[in-house]
């Protein structure tokens, strides 16, 4: 793993974290307990402020960022962010799924309890509602989430991430 000063800003990562050899986090990055970071992720606190919660999974090839002067990317509890996505210079709220290859963009506001689609873009200045999903590209409104069948399923994949930095934990 890298784990990089910049500026003199160090990334602030609890020992209950788990971190993939091969992911790269650094300078100005702080995280909660019961993250995960796995393999090809990039948190790179550069040019601004990244702030992350507790039981955060950033899975493999996934990209954090944000913007130099203008938008630091702070990120809730309970989230999870899929395989290969981008999220840059923008707010997670609490309880959210950004699906596998979707963006994120400058200074959105994803709200609590909501999912972004596999592969979608949502672009600069959009604020996702709590408790929808969005999709497409551009990304929008497709239904909210209590009618939908995603409902558990924010919880059970970061669960399960918190299970999965078990195993590697411990070496197996």
């Amino acid at each position: 793993m890298i784990i990089k000063t910049v500026n003199g800003k160090t990334p602030k990562i609890p020992e209950d974290c788990y971190i993939a050899d091969n992911a790269t986090i650094v300078g100005d990055v702080e995280f909660g307990t019961s993250c995960s970071i796995w393999f090809n992720a990039v948190v790179r606190g550069d040019v601004n402020s990244i702030s992350v919660g507790n039981k955060v999974n950033i899975q493999d090839g996934a990209i954090i960022h944000c913007t130099y002067q203008k938008h630091a990317t702070k990120i809730g509890n309970n989230v999870s962010i899929g395989h290969n996505a981008i999220v840059h210079g923008c707010v997670i709220e609490d309880n959210v799924l950004i699906g596998m290859g979707s963006i994120v963009m400058d200074n959105c506001v994803i709200g609590s309890n909501s999912i972004i689609a596999a592969g979608a873009v949502v672009t600069q200045n959009t604020n996702v509602p709590s408790g929808t999903i969005y999709a497409g590209v551009p990304a929008k409104w497709v239904k909210d989430i209590d009618t939908s069948d995603f409902a558990g399923e924010i919880e059970r994949i970061s669960n399960n991430y918190v299970m999965y930095s078990g195993w590697f934990k411990e070496g197996n």
